[in-house]
């Protein structure tokens, strides 16, 4: 692991490793930073804190070399630089994970990472280094395994891999644990703080307090585009965080019980094979979501959450007659359109390409899954179109420039809620949800959980798919494990324990007894 080693820093007064000043961006509808200054010292990890829309992503991005300023200084290892591009960047030393994965969907792993490396580095050699990276820093990652065939957790693993590959003296992380399971956050806190304590500045940008407390040394506060505090984290509380990042504390979660009515979704041993190779096969699945509940599944990324999702979505129209019943309507080989008329709405994990059309409008983005504005002759009444996609943009607080906003100008928080939003107000009879909270602040992630309890109070079905256990324990009714292709028993949430849960996600769950647990219905 030699290539993996950061020189110790230097004895003698800390010298900065980054220090910015007055540094500005406005953007036609927002000035995304306001003056903003910060200062890293070697071996330092530095949290980067602010609600959906602070400027937190422009300023890194900034760092990085994607934007450049409108104004304002920047000074590496105490030297004025100007960096024009992210290639310059990393021949600097800095190294960057995006929020949003930068990847090439029809290559591999492996010639992902060498497009950031030194082309006199063979492709053969790259498969080994990543084998050492992943192994020494329990990043599970297969390097010939085509990035179109992998989930959203293990795209994370390849992006923070690719980072860690540079050798950098800076690494920028947006959300990296956004979608890692408990475990895996637990690796790669051990991975960043031996990164820092071999001299390499961590700027770590997360929504997550408990985080931010528990790694970071430092922390700059950003709110509306300027710099609004500076604490030691580990000096503070979650509240005391919330109320610097958002001006209050989050909303508190009111939940009350509810009568579980009539089963909305019934799913009978369907049993689907993987679509390629490097999926999972879905075994014998059996499971049940009634009125008035929600039923939450945890599990590791890439254990069948996506064919499970493509299954109950329609996107994969493959299953048996008869195994995804909707009320009395067999679905099992319905279309999207079918399932939405009958009253299925449904949230993708993946927000750009997926959830929205990257280069369409928040108004056109509307149109994907909502058709109140179309006529039965298919002419669209722009101006009903422009009203919903503002009462969205309103109920979620969602920060953009408007309904004419491209999906991919908005930061991913915000773009998190304007799906999200647009999904629960059709007020469906059944909601599937994969990831909710993925990249939002905690006031919005306390929001969208609150409006998924409303759905409940209010009679909808809720599929919730999540690898935030603290998040399924707050708002589900019962849980379910996805593990291998195969679904737990269910288990109601009052009587589950997270050890437990944590047992089932390697697919271990028994009965009582002892014997091996068959999967039940829920």
């Amino acid at each position: 692991m030699r290539g993996l080693l950061f020189t110790a820093a230097a004895t003698g007064p800390p010298m900065l490793r980054l220090e910015l000043t007055g540094i500005t961006k406005q953007y036609p509808a927002v000035r995304a930073c306001d003056g903003v200054g910060l200062r890293v010292k070697p071996g330092e990890i530095h949290a980067v804190l602010g609600e959906n829309g602070a400027g937190k992503s422009t300023l890194v991005k900034i760092i990085y070399g994607a934007v450049q300023p409108d104004a304002g200084r920047m000074r590496w290892n105490g030297q004025p630089v100007s960096v024009r591009s992210p290639a310059q960047a990393r021949e600097l030393g800095i190294s960057m994970v995006y929020q949003h994965f930068s990847l090439f969907e029809t290559l591999t792993v492996a010639e992902n990472v060498w497009l950031g490396l030194d082309k006199r580095i063979t492709l053969p050699e790259v498969v080994g280094r990543i084998g050492e990276v992943t192994h020494a820093y329990g990043l599970d990652v297969d390097a010939q395994r085509p990035v179109h065939t992998l989930s959203v957790g293990e795209r994370q693993r390849v992006e923070i891999v690719r980072a860690l590959m540079t050798n950098p003296q800076l690494l920028i992380l947006d959300e990296p644990t956004s979608v890692l399971t408990p475990q895996a956050v637990d690796k790669l806190f051990v991975t960043l703080r031996e990164l820092a304590a071999r001299g390499c500045s961590i700027l770590y940008i997360s929504h997550k307090l408990d985080e931010i407390r528990a790694l970071c040394h430092h922390c700059t506060v950003l709110r509306a585009g300027k710099v609004t505090g500076e604490v030691d984290p580990t000096q503070e509380t979650n509240a005391s965080l919330s109320r610097l990042m958002i001006g209050a504390d989050p909303p508190k979660l009111q939940r009350r019980a509810t009568q579980v009515g009539a089963t909305v979704l019934s799913v009978r041993h369907l049993a689907l094979t993987r679509l390629d190779q490097f999926g999972a096969d879905l075994v014998d699945i059996s499971f049940d979501v009634h009125a008035g509940e929600i039923v939450g599944v945890a599990g590791v990324s890439g254990n069948g959450q996506r064919e499970l999702m493509a299954a109950l979505s329609g996107e994969d129209p493959r299953a048996a007659p008869g195994s995804i019943l909707m009320g009395s309507h067999d679905i099992s080989r319905a279309r999207p359109h079918r399932r939405r008329k009958l009253g299925l709405n449904f949230v993708p994990e993946e927000r750009l390409g997926r959830g929205a059309v990257p280069t369409f409008t928040l108004a056109q983005n509307t149109l994907l899954t909502r058709t109140e504005a179309v006529s039965r002759s298919g002419w669209v009444a722009t101006g009903r179109v422009q009203r919903l996609a503002e009462e969205v943009m309103a109920r979620f607080n969602v920060r953009a420039g408007g309904t004419r906003a491209a999906a991919r100008s908005l930061s991913g928080g915000n773009l998190q809620k304007f799906i999200v939003g647009r999904e629960i107000s059709a007020t469906p009879k059944l909601l599937i949800v994969s990831q909710p909270t993925w990249g939002v602040d905690v006031g919005a992630a306390a929001q969208i959980r609150g409006e998924l309890l409303k759905l409940r109070d209010g009679g909808c079905a809720l599929l919730v798919v999540s690898e935030e256990l603290d998040e399924l324990f707050e708002i589900s009714d019962r849980l379910l494990v996805i593990a291998k292709g195969r679904l737990s028993p269910s288990v109601p949430t009052a009587e589950a324990r997270i050890e437990q849960i944590g047992q089932w996600m390697s697919g271990l769950w028994h009965d009582e007894a002892g014997a091996r647990q068959p999967v039940g219905v829920g």
